[in-house]
């Protein structure tokens, strides 16, 4: 994994501008922080650092073959069959996908994405046919933001990149606003939130020339029909987990796991400890708590119970060396604003800081570690998905905040913004998106529309977090169930398969039963840790305060000061983000707001 970045103009001599390119280059180097390179022409100037994981020595980049130069963040999960085909016209140099890739290019051209199973982000430069190849994986686990001008393409894996270079604003418009307070911590896919930013959506590619700046979409969830029995559909799933997991287990530095107790992270921990117990070495595992928080612990229908025992008995079942991080409110506190440094926007406050700090202690004894992600958005194990009247409400089903939000609007863009319009099209635009069946029944047609929205929105927020979190500590954390064939098939099993003897991902469950011990198997989802300890409100209120009576200008700008003396009170307590989000959560969002709107000198438009 890595950083990647650069600037090409067909007019400008990019050659003059080094000084740029060294700067943007350092503000990648927490995601590199092995190897740095830079290549640069009259033309075009690629940037790289790289985080070291397949060939340390022979991947290095960018790497250039005749005319064409890559430059690439990701792993290829095929990189043997697809150096196989490659190698009746291409000899190898190195073992890295780097090359696959490249040399895949060479060979099919744009066409070369619709062969990769991996994750990545890369841009490759032509020389003699003066053109840029874009490209990012079809679910977006990877990033790839850019600013386009009347002359040049600025690109850059993350926002504080981009913003080195001075042709990039560091403003906000209404769109920006509204992205920020209405939409927060999720984006409108594309979008870069500072003015003139956009990001090269999942599943897109295209080509940058003379002629302007031209991406299609590649890939998208499409329906078809599907006649398998629930057992054959069992089997296929089975299949489809195991042999994803395995694929991303390769590397040529020690891998680990997250492990939650929960189903997914106990799945590929199972699977995980069973490859290493083949080749004779003892599977690291990871869990993160909070001081007191089973002290403070209460239950509700979103997290019915806490993580500890499960983990335990899942420590028990695999024989794993395991790790545990306990994670303290001054600590916790102080993580919020190296989160927004990290992920470039203020995002799900303490959710960010807390997954920051774990990672930064899992990357003492590895660099490249699985995790569980997406398994809830893909399978269907959301409240959201199996609870009738919340599907079926017209709106975004984790975010039914907006006529709170937009009462933190400053005047200026509340009348400028008409926030339940700005809300809704974004999300009518995407339901609408979603590919359906004429023989779709009612259930089927809108399951299909909430696996289009999650697929969009939700799941992208929390790529976005584990991307950032883990890369600001220089760990690759790979995601198993967002393999494009696990998503493509499941997007057309029917729901009474997926909803199996009326369980949440019942129907993973099922075809994974014998991997997990029965009390992990059917253990109530329960979403990812947070801190339970009063303490915590109480500091971020304190933090809040100060930074309102020491000048608050920078967020009071944006943000109606009236709302934020209000929310100090502690007198609401409405969601700002679903489950992940509450009183707590939402005065630490203002804190990382503020922190972001200084630490880029972002001006409002």
């Amino acid at each position: 994994m890595c950083g990647i970045a650069g600037a090409i103009s067909f007019i400008e001599d990019m050659r003059a501008d080094m000084k740029i390119y060294e700067n943007m280059q350092r503000a990648l180097i927490r995601r590199g922080p092995d190897q740095r390179g830079i290549v640069i022409s009259r033309e075009a100037a690629l940037i790289h650092t790289r985080l070291a994981v397949i060939d340390i020595e022979g991947g290095r980049q960018p790497m250039t073959f005749g005319e064409y130069t890559i430059v690439y963040n990701g792993e290829l999960y095929n990189t043997d069959e697809l150096r196989k085909e490659l190698g009746a016209d291409f000899d190898f140099d190195t073992h890295s996908d780097t090359e696959v890739v490249l040399k895949s290019f060479i060979k099919w051209g744009e066409e070369c994405v619709d062969r990769f199973n991996g994750i990545f982000a890369f841009v490759i430069y032509d020389a003699s046919r003066r053109k840029a190849f874009l490209a990012r994986d079809r679910i977006g686990v990877k990033p790839l933001f850019y600013f386009k001008s009347s002359n040049k393409l600025i690109f850059a894996s993350e926002l504080p990149a981009l913003l080195e270079h001075p042709d990039v604003p560091h403003e906000i418009d209404e769109n920006g606003a509204a992205e920020l307070l209405l939409m927060a911590p999720g984006r409108t896919p594309g979008c870069g939130v500072i003015k003139g930013i956009e990001e090269v959506r999942p599943g897109w590619c295209g080509f940058y020339s003379e002629d302007g700046l031209e991406l299609r979409e590649y890939w998208r969830l499409c329906a078809y029909e599907l006649h398998e029995t629930f057992e054959q559909t069992a089997e296929h799933v089975r299949e489809l987990v195991l042999d994803s997991i395995r694929r991303q287990l390769v590397s040529d530095v020690p891998v680990c796991t997250f492990l939650s107790g929960g189903l997914d992270s106990s799945l590929i921990s199972a699977v995980a400890a069973d490859e290493m117990k083949k080749q004779g070495r003892l599977l690291d595992t990871f869990s993160i708590d909070y001081r007191d928080n089973e002290k403070y612990f209460q239950k509700s229908h979103f997290q019915p119970n806490s993580d500890p025992e499960y983990i335990q008995c899942m420590v028990d079942h695999l024989g794993t060396n395991h790790h545990w991080t306990v994670v303290d409110t001054p600590e916790l506190v102080t993580a919020l604003d190296e989160a927004v440094d990290a992920r470039g926007l203020p995002g799900m406050a303490d959710v960010d800081a807390s997954l920051l700090v774990f990672c930064r202690e899992i990357k003492k004894y590895g660099t490249v570690a699985l995790s569980g992600e997406c398994a809830d958005e893909i399978f269907g194990g959301y409240p959201w998905y199996r609870d009738k009247d919340i599907r079926m409400t017209d709106g975004f089903p984790w975010a039914q905040s907006t006529a709170y939000r937009k009462r933190f609007l400053c005047e200026e863009y509340a009348q400028k913004i008409n926030a339940d319009e700005y809300v809704y099209s974004a999300y009518r635009n995407t339901a609408d998106y979603a590919d359906k069946l004429t023989t779709d029944d009612e259930t089927e047609y809108r399951m299909r529309e909430m696996t289009q929205l999650n697929f969009h929105w939700f799941m992208q927020t929390l790529l976005d977090r584990k991307d950032r979190m883990s890369m600001y500590s220089g760990l690759e954390v790979r995601v198993p169930f967002c393999d494009y064939r696990i998503a493509e098939y499941l997007y057309n099993v029917k729901w009474e398969y997926k909803d199996y003897m009326g369980r949440e991902k019942g129907l993973l469950r099922e075809a994974m039963k014998e991997w997990l011990p029965e009390k992990v198997l059917w253990r109530k989802k329960s979403p990812y840790p947070k801190t339970h300890n009063p303490n915590f409100l109480s500091a971020v209120t304190e933090k809040l305060r100060t930074i309102l009576d020491e000048d608050g200008g920078a967020l009071t700008q944006l943000v109606k000061r009236e709302e934020l003396e209000k929310l100090l009170c502690h007198e609401d307590h409405v969601q700002w983000y679903g489950q992940l989000m509450n009183l707590p959560q939402t005065i630490a969002f203002f804190i990382q707001l503020d922190h972001w709107l200084k630490k880029y000198d972002i001006r409002l438009e």
